[in-house]
């Protein structure tokens, strides 16, 4: 068997993040909860960690966070 580290790229960077307690966001968070955006390498979206009741990841292209924006504007009037 032939040796293919050489062929393989290995890309190191580091991400941009935000991070923000919800404790002056939310009704009733414990002093723990928090949540976390990170930005893509690559700039096309972001991820975000929802640490409330339990962790909860989710990712987001900016299209698809434009339109939540245009929906949440929406059912907010």
């Amino acid at each position: 068997m032939s040796d293919k580290k050489s062929a393989k790229k290995i890309e190191r960077y580091k991400r941009e993040a935000a991070f923000v307690s919800l404790a002056d966001y939310d009704i009733s968070p414990k002093k723990s909860d928090f949540m976390e955006m990170s930005i893509w390498h690559n700039g096309e979206g972001f991820d975000v960690t929802l640490n409330s009741n339990g962790e909860q990841r989710f990712c987001l292209t900016w299209g698809q966070y434009k339109a939540l924006k245009t929906l949440v504007k929406e059912l907010d009037g």
